[in-house]
């Protein structure tokens, strides 16, 4: 029996819906963890009957994983200095790039946070292959560099740990920031002295020189 081909029309809907249903999701799963959130909850949220939830993700933790690996993609990207790029230009760039992800994808991050603080019980098996691939990647890179003499003698996993918790703090630790900020979220002003702050801190640290600002 053939199957009826689906119209632009239906996929940009399909694609929609999607989109709504990991916005709300990641806001549940934020507000709520993974335990105290329901579908019920995220379909109220994106504003559609819980049956469309089911459609596009037939469990919670399906939902939740696809949350957790959106982040994490989104965290990768960010992540692509290699050998070309010199400390300054891809060590810099990585935290512009992660502090803007802080303040556009806050709730994942905060999901990916307590998933991690609770042990990691939904997605060990990512952070044991993905995770740990990608880490020992960057690890290599770093440890290039260091080797030719381009940065200070540190540890390659110390620094991400160390850029990891920075920039990731702007999201996890938003509502203290803006505590300290007058019960006002930062503004674009704000943000890029933040940022400029946080790369002359590290590169510094590092022994190598921000191109931009002459560190």
């Amino acid at each position: 029996m053939a199957t009826t081909p689906i119209s632009g029309r239906q996929k940009n809907r399909r694609q929609e819906n999607e989109k709504a249903i990991l916005w709300a999701a990641e806001r549940v799963f934020a507000e709520a963890g993974y335990g105290g959130a329901t579908m019920q909850l995220i379909a109220d949220l994106a504003g559609l009957p819980k049956a469309n939830i089911h459609y596009y993700f037939q469990t919670k933790e399906e939902l939740y994983r696809r949350v957790v690996s959106n982040i994490f993609n989104i965290w990768l990207e960010a992540a692509a200095f290699d050998e070309t790029a010199s400390p300054a230009e891809g060590i810099g760039a990585y935290i512009d790039a992660k502090m803007d992800l802080s303040r556009t994808h806050p709730h994942g991050s905060r999901v990916w946070a307590s998933e991690v603080m609770h042990g990691a019980p939904i997605i060990q098996d990512y952070l044991e292959d993905v995770l740990i691939e990608w880490t020992e990647g960057r690890i290599g890179v770093i440890q290039n560099w260091i080797d030719q003499g381009l940065m200070n003698p540190i540890s390659p996993r110390h620094l991400l740990y160390l850029l990891w918790a920075t920039t990731q703090h702007y999201a996890d630790f938003g509502h203290q920031i803006e505590t300290l900020n007058n019960g006002e979220p930062l503004s674009d002003a704000q943000w890029e002295d933040a940022k400029n702050s946080v790369k002359a801190i590290v590169l510094t640290g590092i022994g190598v020189t921000d191109p931009h600002r002459g560190v």
